[in-house]
């Protein structure tokens, strides 16, 4: 067959300090100049220098006409519409083996072809916003996900699925949550996002599962109350297995792990209920049904993308000159210790720094300035009330006592209120959409 090149199926051996080793996968494009990349079966790539390879041989050549073939669905018209809004990340995609990039597929065509189980659940309908890291999402991205939610619903969508890159998929589900529900409503039908901890050429992906769930959800589940939690809700693996994806809150849940498949929990909350996925592709919901008693809303509010929000973390490193930072900003969310405490009381007498810092964050608050708690132990209300210096702390003015919004919800509900111009105090002791649930204190 000649000389392999990138995409084709190639068996080698390599020498190697333990001998001689015998591998099967696709060639990509090499790494590194003089080196050898191969795909394994498994989905990892290896690489080895070309003078360690004594052998390599073509197994077979892919058709690289460029021309793409897609599998023809006839769709299902008793089936309801659902729109899948793509941000990013790799769910749904497929490898390129010639360049080793992972492409994503996102016409409708494409995806039908890609998770063909998914035309027995929806007709579907598909956006690309986008196709970015989520670590890069910002307040006029929330915006974005926002109008082409509205534009499904008004165009007869009883759902809508956001694919998103995972670090940042819970901010974005909270922004949801709040321009949806934060002012009292519901939304018209269900939002959902999933993701893909592990990429669609591993063996272990779970990005079909979690789609397959998704799409579900979208299309069959209970219309949302919008104040228990579900206004959106973020469906990944419920654990390390396959067969199980649970359903989180989108206003009470983060990623908790870097790269386990059950990555996702909820903060102070329970998941909603889970989704049963069979190895055909069929899904079962299993969860306690709510009626909803809210009007529904057809406008979601609009995040201000000009405020800014100087977030700052307690401890050895906090000084008095952080605090003058947030004179460029709309306020300071503070991530306090324990029960939500700052370094601002010196019993020693060797620590001016925190002197300093409890005389910044006075001039501040009597200035005028949003501060307000939240805690960096995620579980857990913040309380003021049980130490000297909590108490203190709500003296000087610092807002927050008694929340169990967590870290991350806290930084987009406090982005909500200021931009609809709500008095932040009643708003932050207010449960605007399930994100400051007093359950916990029961």
């Amino acid at each position: 067959m000649g000389r392999p090149q990138s995409g084709d199926r190639v068996r080698f051996t390599a020498n190697t300090p333990e001998g001689d080793v015998t591998h099967e996968g696709i060639l990509l494009a090499p790494s590194t100049s003089g080196h050898m990349t191969v795909k394994l079966d498994n989905g990892y790539n290896v690489t080895f220098a070309e003078s360690e390879v004594s052998e390599i041989s073509t197994l077979s050549t892919p058709n690289l006409t460029g021309e793409q073939v897609i599998t023809t669905l006839v769709e299902n018209p008793e089936l309801p519409e659902i729109w899948i809004l793509h941000t990013g990340g790799t769910i749904a995609s497929k490898v390129d083996y010639v360049t080793g990039a992972v492409a994503a597929r996102f016409e409708p065509e494409e995806l039908l072809d890609a998770i063909p189980e998914l035309a027995n659940h929806a007709r579907i309908r598909t956006m690309k916003l986008g196709n970015m890291w989520s670590d890069d999402i910002r307040a006029r991205h929330w915006n974005a996900m926002m109008e082409a939610t509205k534009q499904a619903f008004d165009s007869g969508a009883v759902g809508v699925v956001i694919t998103h890159g995972t670090d940042t998929m819970h901010y974005s589900a909270a922004a949801a949550a709040f321009a949806w529900a934060g002012g009292g409503g519901r939304p018209p039908g269900r939002i959902v996002f999933t993701g893909s901890q592990r990429s669609s050429d591993r063996g272990s992906t779970d990005g079909t599962e979690n789609l397959l769930a998704a799409v579900h959800w979208a299309a069959h589940g209970p219309a949302p109350t919008g104040g228990n939690g579900d206004a959106s809700v973020i469906i990944m693996h419920a654990g390390s297995d396959d067969g199980i994806c649970a359903i989180m809150p989108g206003c009470s849940a983060r990623k908790f792990h870097s790269s386990r498949r059950d990555a996702f929990q909820g903060i102070n909350a329970q998941p909603l209920g889970t989704i049963t996925v069979g190895r055909g592709g069929e899904c079962q919901i299993d969860m306690d049904v709510q009626t909803p008693t809210r009007d529904i809303v057809t406008d979601p509010a609009v995040f201000d993308e000009d405020k800014r929000i100087l977030q700052l973390m307690a401890g050895a490193h906090m000084y008095a000159d952080q605090i003058e930072l947030a004179a460029n900003y709309d306020a300071i969310l503070f991530h306090g210790t324990g029960l939500g405490h700052l370094p601002i009381e010196d019993p020693n007498g060797d620590s001016p720094e925190n002197v300093a810092m409890r005389e910044a964050v006075t001039k501040y608050c009597a200035n005028g300035g949003t501060a307000v708690m939240a805690t960096q132990c995620i579980h857990g209300p913040v309380h003021m009330d049980v130490y000297s210096k909590g108490r203190d702390q709500q003296e000087l003015g610092i807002i927050g006592n008694h929340a169990t919004t967590g870290p991350d919800a806290a930084l987009v509900k406090l982005h909500f209120l200021l931009s609809t111009d709500q008095n932040i105090q009643s708003g932050w002791d207010t449960d605007l959409c399930g994100e400051n649930a007093s359950s916990i204190f029961n």
